[in-house]
């Protein structure tokens, strides 16, 4: 087998991480959900570096509620990836900023 590139490297990565905190309770036939409690756990564990306030459980449950587009309490794969756009987008800038700023002094 070919081994991942990184994209596809971190495609897995953010899949394994949906699946290791999404209901394992439910039957194959119903989407995988990460629960509030799940999602919370998620955050500090997880995204404590990123995102500010991770311990804060009214910061963690508003984010929920923005997230959770279907309003069923829970976060689907759809709505992860929601987060992870909103994430990535602003450190993309970071970056850009970053690399621009190394041009002009060299």
């Amino acid at each position: 087998m070919a081994q991942c590139t990184e994209l596809e490297w971190a495609v897995q990565v953010l899949v394994n991480n949906f699946d290791k905190y999404s209901s394992r309770r439910c039957c194959c036939k119903k989407p995988r959900r990460i629960s509030k409690k799940d999602f919370r756990k998620m955050l500090s564990c997880e995204l404590n570096h990123m995102l500010t306030d991770t311990g804060n459980r009214r910061a963690a449950d508003k984010l929920i509620c923005d997230l959770d587009e279907n309003k069923d309490g829970r976060i689907s794969f759809e709505e992860y990836w929601t987060l992870i756009g909103g994430i990535a987008s602003p450190i993309a800038q970071i970056i850009r900023q970053q690399e621009q700023s190394i041009k002009h002094t060299k």
